[in-house]
């Protein structure tokens, strides 16, 4: 069995109305606007960013992580428009002996409500089990994030149970819940 690379990388996904694609230089102001907002962030367990340059460093990390095959990461664009409203992608992803993905994803509150990351996600998680060729998806959200986790019910994840003091944050320890959708459980969306 061939394990997929994506060797830095990034493909262009597509949704109905999303493009899932590379975040560049020319995103940090954007992106900067929604990581340092405090609302945005609540749930992220690092702190609002203090500089459009910490947004760009930021995407540049996560950039880097693709060409060490450590992460996957896309902004996610409004296709009508061109406008970028957040991130999406594998926090981490093991391949060998697992083939699992830890996902992650952020949007500018006034995107929420819309659908938009349910659709994002849709793509990213046909991606993962389609091409990456994973066989289990996994979600860790703070258990206050309540709007998080309907929505990763929503697209079929199961509940596992609270980490206890599972993260490290500025303001101590925190709990997250554990989410997973398995590839057999996984209903594609052809929209």
């Amino acid at each position: 069995m061939v394990l997929y690379e994506c060797g830095g990388n990034i493909p262009v996904l597509e949704s109905k109305r999303l493009r899932l694609r590379r975040m560049e230089r020319s995103d940090a102001e954007t992106m900067f606007r929604y990581w340092s907002d405090p609302e945005v962030v609540k749930y992220m367990n690092m702190p609002p960013f203090p500089s459009e340059e910490d947004a760009y460093e930021m995407i540049n990390l996560l950039n880097g992580l693709s060409e060490s095959e450590d992460a996957l990461r896309w902004g996610i664009e409004l296709k009508e428009h061109g406008e970028l409203i957040g991130s999406c992608g594998y926090n981490v992803w093991q391949l060998s002996g697992a083939y699992r993905g830890e996902i992650g994803y952020d949007l500018g509150w006034n995107f929420w409500g819309y659908g938009y990351m349910a659709e994002a996600l849709q793509v990213m998680l046909s991606f993962g089990f389609g091409t990456m060729g994973l066989n289990r998806i996994e979600a860790l959200i703070d258990p206050r994030n309540d709007n998080s986790r309907r929505l990763i019910r929503r697209l079929g994840f199961m509940e596992e149970g609270l980490l206890r003091e599972y993260q490290k944050t500025e303001s101590g320890y925190v709990d997250l819940m554990m989410y997973s959708l398995l590839q057999n459980e996984f209903q594609y969306n052809n929209d």
